[in-house]
């Protein structure tokens, strides 16, 4: 074999390891699968929740009424307060219209519950009576023909505290709906309404939210009470009419 021949060969030898190489080192890696981080470092990342975020997502696991918004959350809780229940005419409203809702929420506090026997108590002993819909009212005292003032319902479907099954109830929450108009002044309503659910609270060991589930403080209770304030003006204010000429 000639030295050429020997030459070829080697440089076709070389070429074939060369084109492997290029093949085996351009051949893009598998991505990795991260960095694993210690355990102590992710311990040191977590934090507790906080009660409004607890409480939501007790809300969330206990299905909560659902809701693109509040309001439609809370017309959608008092509709169904609305669907049967309890035959007792007691605390029927004497219309079915309305124009507002104020909402108030007693939820249990975190990693607990509220259980139906203690809120049957309570309720009796913030002055609240069991009727229509099978949920609590307030009444206008000496008055019941005129419905209820406020009404509380349970947040878990369909919103009633049936009676023949109250030992097993639990809920995380119960709701007070202030309807308005209502038989007295929107601002006595709400008067009557916050001490009822403060008071419930304080038996049941539960905190008073308002109607965005946040913790209910004193810039958010003058704040509703300037609202009820004018919505009591405009109600009594007289319908504009124009001047008789003679």
């Amino acid at each position: 074999m000639s030295d050429m021949t020997l030459l070829r060969i080697g440089i076709l030898i070389a070429g074939l390891v060369l084109i492997a190489a290029i093949v085996f080192f351009g051949r893009p890696r598998k991505p990795g699968q991260g960095k694993r981080v210690p355990r102590d470092a992710a311990e040191s990342t977590r934090h507790e929740p906080t009660l409004g975020e607890q409480i939501a997502r007790d809300f969330e696991q206990q299905g909560r009424a659902a809701g693109e918004t509040t309001a439609q959350a809370e017309l959608e809780l008092f509709d169904r307060t609305l669907e049967g229940g309890a035959n007792n005419e007691l605390g029927r409203r004497t219309t079915e219209e309305f124009d507002k809702i104020v909402t108030l929420y007693l939820a249990a506090r975190a990693g607990q519950k509220l259980h139906g026997p203690d809120i049957v108590v309570a309720a009796e002993k913030a002055g609240l009576v069991y009727g229509h819909m099978g949920v609590f009212h307030r009444l206008v005292e000496n008055h019941p023909e005129r419905g209820p003032v406020f009404s509380v319902a349970n947040i878990m479907k369909p919103g009633s505290f049936d009676m023949a099954q109250i030992q097993a109830l639990e809920t995380p929450a119960i709701a007070f709906f202030l309807t308005l108009p209502a038989p007295v002044n929107a601002l006595d309503g709400w008067e009557m309404m916050l001490p009822t659910a403060q008071r419930m609270a304080e038996l049941l060991d539960g905190v008073v939210l308002d109607e965005q589930r946040n913790a209910l403080g004193r810039q958010r209770i003058a704040h509703i009470r300037d609202e009820l304030r004018a919505y009591d003006r405009q109600r009594e204010a007289p319908p504009l009419t124009k001047p008789t000429r003679w």
